[in-house]
């Protein structure tokens, strides 16, 4: 195995995008970031723009390789991973609009956007058996919907697109100009059937999207591969061109951002546990949350996205499941206090983010991590601000805050703060209670994700889910996990499995708490549970 072998692993995230460059024992050498844009409209509209996304990309390639030091001719391979957001182009690349503005920049339907939620809900009374295989309920961060109100309101742009990406493929296919979809992305996001390598041609003409099976499927996607497979020649003149990189450099299909971070994660050593892929839980905790866990043969789970065959470990299902807000839903959290305008001026004097300030405060006034938990007092929060993923599917559930008085100084905020932070953990507990139901034993949380390199938050992970999580060591395990599709696509390692195997490192680990603070998290987990079913009861009042 050659040391002098580098790869750039591409991450676009909801509101950035970034890219790291890693040697082939996966070590990170330098990253770049760019902030992306992003629109909001009223009725839940969220959109992007696919050519300022791919300018984001290129300059923070080009600036993550200037700063590694690195000739780039020692670059053997780039892999891509981004949210999961419907992208519609022209075969020249250029952008269609899927915008009620008609701005022809706008281009993407957002992962988040949930302007199709009434099309959702009509598809899933249909009953249509590809529903199985996402764990019963469609959402409307899927694309069917999405393409679905695309064809009902904006009928040009559905009529005129040649092609309609999920956005890592958008990338890969204007990198290499290959139209190859990964596997990771049809499969989770627009009802391929994987383990059968088909699509449902009745399912698309029952609800409504008969044009795509009748065209063979050639605008969503005829040549499926696995994650990591080398696509086409490798960049195209005008790609490397604009990402300063050789011609012909291996480009590796895609993943879907969260199933990067498992990537990224999994193959990592936990101390002396040997634990099969099957006993740990890849948690991606960043804008929103994702947990995901492996099986060897299809588990069933009402709620949970999946099973998945293959969509991210290489013939293990994938069980998905997670919430449209987690990092975000803190974030709202705590802005929405009276006393966030005096505390982000203090997080400003510590050169920190709000978040990060509160981080260090609640640290600061606890004898321990697990004893943060005591600040929370009487709050109590249900962090559903976006509803509610798994293990309900429900995307009309909202936030619900419990607990709260006159009270607007900083103290309260880190209460608010903390009574959050454990919200999100006792929403992770229910996923784990609902997998153990049917089978799935999960004996460690392996944690990723921004929100997630907080010692305070995997301690309150562990202790809200009494399970291990760990953290690795990896600063860029998404990155990372792009990466490795990319040493995958240069032939260094034959597949997946082994370039996880290679390039990942260790972790720390974060043991539940002790007794005296369990029984509080048992109370409190109870509390939330009560909210929960609170709020469910009012809305089936309208």
């Amino acid at each position: 195995m050659s040391s002098q072998k580098v790869f750039v692993g591409v991450d676009v995230g909801t509101g950035s995008a970034r890219a790291g460059v890693f040697n082939a024992s996966g070590n990170l050498l330098a990253t770049a970031k760019r902030n992306i844009t992003m629109w909001h409209e009223a009725g839940d509209v969220v959109e992007q723009s696919s050519d300022q996304i791919w300018q984001a990309v290129c300059e923070s390639v080009r600036e993550a390789v200037a700063s590694s030091g690195v000739s780039i001719t020692s670059i053997s391979g780039i892999g891509f991973d981004s949210t999961c957001s419907l992208v519609v182009v022209r075969k020249d690349g250029s952008p269609i609009t899927v915008s009620p503005s008609s701005d022809p920049k706008r281009n993407i339907i957002v992962w988040m956007d949930h302007r199709s939620a009434g099309e959702a809900e009509e598809i899933n009374a249909g009953n249509h058996d590809v529903l199985r295989y996402v764990g019963g309920r469609i959402s409307p961060e899927m694309e069917t919907p999405k393409l679905l109100w695309l064809k009902r309101n904006l009928p040009k742009s559905f009529e005129g697109a040649d092609y309609f990406f999920d956005l890592p493929d958008y990338l890969t296919w204007r990198a290499s100009g290959a139209t190859d979809r990964s596997i990771c992305t049809v499969t989770c996001k627009w009802t391929y059937l994987a383990h059968e390598k088909r699509w449902d041609e009745n399912y698309f003409k029952n609800i409504g999207l008969a044009e795509l099976a009748n065209e063979g499927f050639a605008r969503i996607g005829t040549s499926i591969v696995e994650p990591g497979t080398a696509l086409g020649k490798g960049l195209t003149a005008e790609a490397a061109s604009d990402l300063e990189l050789p011609e012909g450099t291996a480009v590796g299909a895609s993943l879907i951002d969260a199933h990067a971070g498992g990537v990224g994660t999994l193959g990592g050593k936990v101390g002396d546990q040997n634990l099969a892929i099957e006993n740990r839980l890849a948690y991606i905790f960043g804008t929103s949350a994702c947990s995901m866990a492996s099986a060897k043969e299809p588990v069933f789970v009402n709620g949970v996205w999946g099973p998945y065959f293959s969509a991210m470990i290489p013939e293990q299902w994938l069980n998905e499941g997670g919430q449209s807000a987690a990092g975000a839903a803190i974030d709202h959290l705590v802005e929405m206090h009276p006393a966030a305008v005096e505390a982000k001026v203090y997080a400003g004097e510590a050169g920190l983010s709000l978040v990060a300030w509160l981080d260090r405060q609640v640290q600061s006034k606890s004898k321990n991590l697990s004893d943060a938990i005591n600040l929370a007092g009487n709050i109590h929060v249900v962090p559903e601000f976006l509803g509610n993923r798994s293990p309900f599917a429900e995307p009309d559930a909202r936030a619900i805050i419990a607990g709260l008085g006159l009270e607007n100084d900083v103290e309260s905020l880190l209460s608010q703060y903390v009574a959050g932070l454990s919200g999100i953990g006792y929403g992770l507990k229910q996923l784990l209670n609902k997998f153990a139901t049917q089978g799935i034993d999960i004996k460690l949380i392996v944690a990723s994700g921004g929100a997630a390199q907080s010692s305070l938050v995997c301690q309150i992970l562990a202790d809200a889910t009494e399970t291990s999580v760990s953290l690795s060591n990896t600063t860029e395990p998404v990155l990372l996990g792009s990466a490795m599709l990319a040493a995958v696509a240069s032939g260094l390692y034959s597949g997946l499995g082994d370039a996880m195997r290679e390039m990942s490192g260790g972790s720390r680990v974060f043991e539940p708490a002790n007794r005296e603070h369990q029984i509080n998290h048992i109370r409190r987990f109870k509390v939330f549970e009560v909210l929960q079913s609170t709020g469910r009861e009012i809305r089936n009042m309208y």
